[in-house]
């Protein structure tokens, strides 16, 4: 029978439980959009941290950033490698004293990885092979790592369920898929606590607007600063779970210091458990810029409409009932807060030439 998480355990009582008794961290794709977050919020917590990075997509600008946030003397307890998961001396390295790993590195696109199947299959699959038998020879039990709600393909369950998967719909999502059931193995065959987090839509500050993958809010925010339209795939009626990048390091943290048995070997969605058209995102995104540029003309600018990209799922939501009761997650930012936050920060980096 699972075991239930009680509400008297609290993110902000596991964070002083933190400060108190440190750890030391594994975050691959410590460089990236999630990855940076998941470092400036550990060191913030006074942990040590090993960051791994090849800057495939990860930035230096990221790592500068965190570095200004957190201070000197949180940043001198961070050990960064710059390497590759594919290569399994790289991950052996990485993990010698590491108490968790926090794992984020990925080829993170879907029309990316039907262009170039090979090299979406060595990050995502060969990457991650390596890292849990590195895990495995290190003795490490905490494993905890991104998936994505890209494996539930054509499953028709809405909202989406941890056991209700439809067939991929691409070699990003199959990578994913191969991921949990790798996972999964180690766990029964080794002992490994793997815990992964099926990731909906996750939106923040850092996130990449530039490439022809960008996701959509980094990308429209962009474009409209320019004085663009946005570029909607679909007639707008596609829906997605939007979810803020605070909200996934929480689940993160929960994740890798949980103590239910019952999470060990599971993947859990990470989501806000809603659902919002592209359509009614792209006009909230579009008037909350104007508001917080005070470019009026901004609302002017309708989306423009194409074709549905190939591997799109059209409406994804997540169920996140599951890590709610076994994780303690509950999502603190809503929506409206996440864009906030998020558009305030590219309209003022719009502004200010990045050091």
């Amino acid at each position: 029978m699972e075991r239930v998480m009680t509400t008297t355990t609290t993110y902000h009582l596991l964070q002083e439980r933190l400060r108190r008794a440190p750890r030391t961290w594994l975050v691959t794709g410590a460089a990236g959009f999630i990855g940076s977050h998941l470092l400036e919020t550990l060191l913030k917590l006074e942990q040590r941290v090993v960051g791994l990075d090849n800057f495939a997509t990860g930035h230096r600008h990221n790592l500068d950033e965190v570095q200004r946030a957190v201070g000197e003397a949180a940043w001198s307890r961070l050990r960064f490698i710059e390497g590759d998961i594919s290569d399994l001396a790289t991950c052996r390295e990485a993990l010698a004293g590491v108490d968790a790993v926090l794992h984020q590195a990925a080829f993170v696109s879907v029309p990316g990885s039907i262009e170039d199947p090979l090299l979406n299959h060595r990050s995502n699959v060969t990457g991650f092979l390596n890292l849990l038998v590195a895990a495995q020879e290190r003795g490490l039990k905490r494993f905890v790592y991104a998936s994505s709600s890209a494996v539930y393909g054509n499953a028709e369950t809405l909202p989406a369920r941890e056991e209700a998967v439809g067939d991929a719909l691409s070699p990003y999502a199959a990578s994913k898929a191969m991921d949990e059931l790798y996972a999964g193995v180690f766990t029964r065959l080794h002992g490994l606590e793997a815990i992964g987090l099926r990731y909906f839509n996750i939106f923040g500050p850092r996130q990449d607007p530039n490439g022809a993958y960008a996701a959509v809010i980094p990308k429209w925010t962009a474009r409209l600063l320019s004085g663009q339209r946005g570029v909607i795939f679909g007639d707008g009626s596609a829906t997605r779970d939007f979810c803020f990048v605070g909200n996934v390091v929480q689940a993160n943290v929960l994740a890798a210091t949980t103590e239910n048995p019952a999470a060990f070997g599971e993947v859990f969605n990470v989501g806000n458990g809603g659902a919002t058209t592209t359509r009614a995102l792209y006009e909230t995104l579009r008037d909350r810029l104007a508001e917080v540029t005070g470019r009026e003309d901004l609302r002017r600018l309708e989306p423009r409409f194409d074709p549905p990209r190939p591997g799109d799922i059209a409406h994804s939501r997540a169920d996140i009932s599951r890590a709610q009761r076994l994780l303690g997650f509950e999502p603190d930012v809503s929506v409206e807060e996440g864009l906030r936050r998020t558009l305030a920060w590219y309209a003022a980096r719009a502004q200010t030439p990045a050091r």
